[in-house]
């Protein structure tokens, strides 16, 4: 088997699990390879430049230091500016038959913070500690075959011959487990326990969709709202403010409450959202300078087949069949979805990259 390199480690996937695996095998002198089959790093972690130097987020957007003690040290120690989630004022609650209702205390416990950058600051300063090179884009994993002395790490498209084959020495899998089992041909076959145990962990985000509406000016503060909301009606469930620490621009954005089914006109969905947004906060709500839409459902590096009917309760995150890899752990499991400690959020994806280091 020719290969086209070799390494002591190689990380399969670029989300945060998998760029925090790699800075801390980097401090360790390690050899190591990212491969993320995007075009950019990040994973979930997802932004867009919206003027001003402010980057919406198309994913995650917040914290909780109080609970989460990993990324409220890991964003001290990367010296990232954070600031509190604005929640002064009242919200508003649409109801099923389109009225209004308004609540007060907005605030969440624990409190809930944003990163200045967005969240891709948090990205952006991780894979600046990297060393040059180390992060290969635009090369999908699609076969692993376990070797007497490690893994070939195909890449390519797995109906095809392999544009390139790496030799590690372990791999760790840090991606969610069942885009992991749906993408990638393991020879020899873990075992169907395994597999179906990958399957049926839910990928977080992977049916969700998320908008952002970007203002000029806060019109919801300056009524003494917080810029937080809930409707029955739809498309949009839920809303808070999105501005950036010190605007302009100022922003509202949040989830939409329609399945993946329901979203196939994006043009009519982000028309929707407007209206919404204009019945919820008033006109001036509707007529947002730009509106972003990310609907993680059509990433297919991020959401199967099995990921298109949404989840009603947050999963209970485990490692697949307990396992913490497999092949006597030549191939280990990171990635937020394999956390017992958080999993799903942000939290749970360093968390799962501080276990599979104690592992190596």
């Amino acid at each position: 088997m020719n290969f086209s390199e070799k390494t002591d480690t190689l990380v399969v996937g670029a989300g945060l699990s998998g760029l925090y695996s790699a800075f801390l095998l980097a401090t360790e002198q390690r050899r190591t390879i990212v491969l993320e089959a995007r075009e950019r790093i990040g994973g979930r972690i997802s932004g867009k430049t919206a003027g001003r130097g402010f980057s919406v987020d198309l994913g995650p957007s917040w914290f909780w230091p109080r609970t989460q003690p990993l990324i409220a040290d890991l964003t001290k120690r990367l010296d990232l500016a954070v600031f509190r989630q604005y929640e002064e004022g009242r919200g508003r609650f649409q109801m099923n038959d389109g009225s209004l209702r308004e609540y007060g205390d907005c605030a969440v416990e624990p409190a809930s913070w944003r990163l200045a950058g967005g969240m891709e600051s948090l990205v952006k300063s991780l894979t600046m500690r990297l060393p040059p090179d180390l992060i290969r884009l635009r090369e999908p994993v699609c076969r692993l075959e376990r070797l007497d002395d490690g893994v070939a790490v195909a890449v390519g498209d797995p109906e095809a011959e392999p544009e390139k084959i790496y030799h590690a020495r372990r791999v760790i899998l840090a991606l969610p487990p069942r885009l992991a089992a749906s993408t990638i041909l393991f020879t020899p076959e873990p075992g169907a326990e395994l597999i179906q145990a990958m399957l049926k962990t839910p990928t977080w985000m992977a049916s969700q969709a998320k908008f952002y509406a970007l203002y000029d000016k806060p019109f919801w503060r300056h009524e003494g709202l917080s810029g937080q909301g809930f409707s029955q009606v739809g498309p949009i469930a839920e809303i808070h403010d999105g501005s950036a620490v010190s605007g302009p621009p100022f922003a509202l954005t949040g989830f939409l409450g329609l399945p993946p089914s329901a979203r196939t006109d994006r043009e009519e969905l982000v028309l929707a959202c407007r209206r919404q947004l204009g019945e919820i906060f008033g006109t001036p709500a509707g007529r947002p300078e730009k509106i972003f839409l990310k609907d993680w459902s059509r990433e297919p590096r991020t959401a199967t087949r099995f990921d298109q009917v949404p989840l009603t309760v947050h999963p209970r995150y485990r490692l697949p069949a307990g396992k913490t890899g497999f092949w006597n752990d030549l191939v280990l499991f990171a990635g937020t979805e394999t956390s017992e400690h958080q999993g799903g959020y942000l939290e749970g994806a360093l968390a799962a990259a501080l276990r599979v280091r104690q592992l190596l």
